[in-house]
């Protein structure tokens, strides 16, 4: 008997998820007019954005077949399912979808409508035992409207005569119309009196719901199989009311799929016709090129162009919900300048400079960028990176050495990068939070990225005039450079002993004025590990970032202190696959699933990461071993699942029911715009036989002249205890000082008074320490008109 009443029973429905993160394509049109975007796993459409990239409006969309009396057979779990793009680097897929049991196939092929906000499908059911009338076939979609699966409203109604079904909330509506004309059709709350319940346990629609508003709902429509004569179209259209979406799907439907098809795919040759494309050795190592190439691009915003998420994706979207609306859906600037590397890789120098302009609007009035952010340039999570403030500036420099940025460009761009190395100079080299958003304190990856940073606003103020900044740019990145080894590399320690090494660069240490060597016995929790479970020793936590020393031109390839460093790593961090080694981000990471398989919650083990492999492939190049960088690129290609490459891959024996196979993607970010960025960049780095993205300063100074510095710079927030004979003592503050000094414990003094930096601090230069003994001094505040009544002491050492 069927159920039509007007509303649907049990609101608000069960609490809301989202879905797998493991992609199978990503597709988008290339045009002004076509605001949408999808995402494909398990043989069905996934996430779809709209109207922007950082806005997700459904959780998933599939079908479902039964016989109408005792067989049930749902698209996503019970076929097996074929993926693959129509034509290499053009994001049009065709998805063949095997019923296990044997009983029939479902053959697809997706993209979007490039003239219009929706989502187009060309389905062919086909039956393998019996006929096309022993079967009935239902559509289900889940909306998720303005990324919240809570809250949405649908609805079954009309457009010109045309049954559709609808789902709204906050100002959004998306309908789903079908070429042949919907044979029953149901809304309901998920879990309580949606479709996949009524089928499960019905085998057929007993339930027709008109109406389930605010609420977790669902949207079913029986495809009449009578009326479809080889293939039907299932258009999703987006707009601002019911009357906007449904015209779209109709419009869209009505003009035929293979004309849509045809302009889709056209618009991606031209722009693939227009990119540089590498095969980075004639061993076919770069066949990822052009779909990495594809994935970097459709992940750009088109109404705040120049944004660039880091993934179409939420992380173990399965067991998120409502809470996690970012997911990786967001604009962190690290990644957005890792990828805009690749772009710039492949020639893609409008869209380099998009964004370029779109990082100088996003900046903050301090000089800084969001620790990640929406598209419009809102914050999102709360803290503040300092790699991702010295990353623009070098992304600005490449631009400049590339020849994206025209000499008469330049002025204006380094009133930006001022404000960063200002933000630099003031809060460096220590960051708040590190450059994967757990610990703060000194890492590699941040002080290399720093320091680099530094230089080429050096530079930028030379071109400028501003010759003071860019010799304080420059004396502040020698004197960072130069305690790189007393923050955090450490020697004599038990790991040391252990692989036979005098030491190694360590992952971080938290503590700003604590030399690396002084962290024996500290200890630090781990975030992600429950409380007493995750505390480690400080020294004892290694990296590959410590590998960015030799990625942005610090230290020599062939460096004794890096050579240590990566037996370390690889000891402690490598994984060999079986086609090759992968990373992990450091000894006790806890991000990651869970040991049993189980999704990340908060805490779990980290897993291996594709991108290290890249980055490993980068430090070959730069150490001249272009055959084990080969080796790598070929490695990372075969962790890639249909051209995407995922954040991280599952390293342990296989669980099947859990989908982890080892070597293959892991349920984390899927794919990691950066790791496909990365992919880029190396096939670049192979072509040309360097490291295509090293600064051009910090080789030139450090590793070539050996250029040592002459100051120490003593700041409150990282205050120096010892100077070396023969180095000059630079006191910088945050306002305007006297200082008050003394080389004989009192006996005489002499003051000096701080100048501007022209970067927002204040700097006094006591003479070169010549001799051994003890600096003395303390501040007389100008404009508060107050001592600081404390002293301060820095031993002068040396022979």
């Amino acid at each position: 008997m069927t159920n039509k009443s007007i509303n649907a029973p049990g609101a608000p429905g069960l609490s809301a998820r989202w879905t797998s993160s493991a992609k199978e394509g990503i597709g988008k049109a290339l045009s002004a007019t076509s605001n949408v975007c999808f995402t494909l796993s398990h043989g069905i459409l996934n996430e779809i954005y709209f109207p922007r990239e950082d806005d997700a409006c459904t959780r998933d969309m599939g079908l479902i077949v039964t016989d109408g009396k005792t067989f049930f057979s749902e698209e996503k779990r019970n076929t097996s399912h074929i993926t693959s793009m129509l034509e290499e680097g053009i994001p049009a897929y065709h998805i063949m979808n095997g019923c296990k049991d044997g009983r029939y196939s479902i053959e697809k092929e997706v993209i979007t409508d490039p003239c219009r906000n929706v989502v187009l499908q060309q389905i062919r059911f086909k039956p393998l035992i019996g006929k096309k009338k022993d079967y009935k076939l239902f559509a289900l979609l889940a909306p998720h409207v303005g990324n919240s699966g809570g809250g949405n409203t649908a609805w079954i109604d009309e457009y010109k005569g045309i049954p559709m079904l609808f789902a709204s909330r906050g100002g959004l509506t998306l309908a789903f119309a079908c070429s042949v004309p919907w044979e029953r059709r149901s809304v309901g709350f998920v879990g309580q009196s949606d479709g996949w319940n009524d089928l499960h346990k019905h085998k057929q629609m007993t339930w027709e719901y008109q109406c389930a508003e605010n609420g977790n709902v669902a949207l079913t429509g029986q495809i009449d199989l009578e009326a479809v004569n080889d293939t039907f179209l299932l258009a999703i259209g987006f707009g601002r009311n019911k009357e906007e979406a449904a015209l779209h799907a109709w419009s869209s439907i009505i003009s035929g799929f293979e004309e849509t098809k045809k302009n889709y795919m056209d618009e991606w040759r031209e722009w693939q016709k227009s990119i540089t494309h590498t095969l980075s050795s004639k061993n076919a190592a770069g066949k990822l090129f052009r779909a990495s190439a594809a994935i970097l691009r459709m992940h750009e915003g088109k109404q705040f162009q120049g944004g660039m998420v880091a993934s179409m994706s939420i992380p173990w979207g399965f067991d998120k919900g409502d809470n996690d609306i970012g997911g990786y859906h967001l604009v962190w600037p690290r990644d957005l300048v890792e990828s805009s590397g690749g772009l710039l890789a492949i020639g893609a120098q409008e869209n380099t400079l998009r964004i370029l302009n779109y990082l100088i609007a996003t900046q903050e009035a301090d000089g800084s960028w969001p620790q990640n952010m929406w598209m419009e340039g809102k914050r999102h999570w709360k803290g503040i990176q300092m790699d991702e403030i010295a990353l623009p500036i070098l992304l600005i420099d490449l631009c400049k050495e590339k020849g994206v940025l025209k000499s008469s460009q330049l002025p204006w761009y380094w009133e930006s990068v001022k404000r960063a190395a200002a933000f630099l100079i003031q809060n460096g080299p220590s960051s708040p939070q590190d450059r994967w958003e757990e610990e703060s304190g000194l890492t590699p990856f941040t002080m290399a990225t720093e320091i680099s940073a530094l230089l080429a606003a050096a530079d930028f103020a030379e071109r400028n005039n501003e010759h003071g900044i860019a010799l304080y740019c420059r004396e502040t990145a020698d004197d960072w450079n130069e305690r790189i080894e007393e923050w955090i590399y450490v020697t004599d320690t038990n790991l040391a002993k252990e692989c036979w090494v005098e030491g190694y660069y360590i992952r971080i240490n938290p503590y700003n004025n604590v030399a690396a060597n002084d962290l024996h016995g500290m200890r630090m929790q781990v975030k992600n590990r429950p409380p007493g479970e995750g505390s480690v020793q400080i020294n004892e936590l290694v990296c590959p970032d410590a590998l960015a020393l030799v990625r942005f031109g610090l230290r020599a390839a062939d460096d004794p202190r890096i050579l240590n460093t990566i037996k370390v790593i690889d000891k402690m961090l490598k994984v060999d696959t079986p086609t090759g080694p992968c990373w992990h981000r450091y000894n006790e990471d806890g991000y990651g699933e869970e040991p049993d398989g189980g999704a990340y919650d908060g805490s779990g083990v980290g897993r291996a990461w594709p991108l290290l492999t890249g980055e490993r492939a980068h430090y070959e190049i730069a150490a001249g071993h272009m055959q084990k960088a080969r080796a790598l690129v070929k490695t990372m290609e075969s962790f890639a699942e249909n051209g995407l490459i995922s954040e991280q891959i599952w390293d342990k024996e296989d669980i099947p029911d859990k989908e982890l196979y080892f070597g293959r993607p892991s349920g984390s970010a899927m794919p990691l715009v950066w790791a496909q960025a990365e992919y880029i960049k190396l096939c670049a780095s192979l072509k040309l036989k360097e490291v295509f993205d090293m600064p051009e300063y910090t080789k030139s100074r450090y590793i070539d002249k050996n250029t040592k510095a002459k100051y120490k710079v003593w700041r409150f927030e990282q205050p120096y205890h010892v100077i070396e004979k023969g180095k000059i003592l630079r006191i910088a503050t945050r306002i305007p000082a006297t200082i008050h000094w003394s080389l004989d414990n009192w006996e005489t003094t002499e003051d000096i008074d701080t100048v501007d930096s022209g970067l927002g601090t204040f700097i006094a230069d006591l003479p070169k320490m010549t001799k051994k003994g003890r600096v003395v001094f303390t501040f007389y505040w100008k404009k508060a008109k107050h001592w600081e009544n404390k002293n301060f002491e820095v031993e002068v050492k040396g022979k």
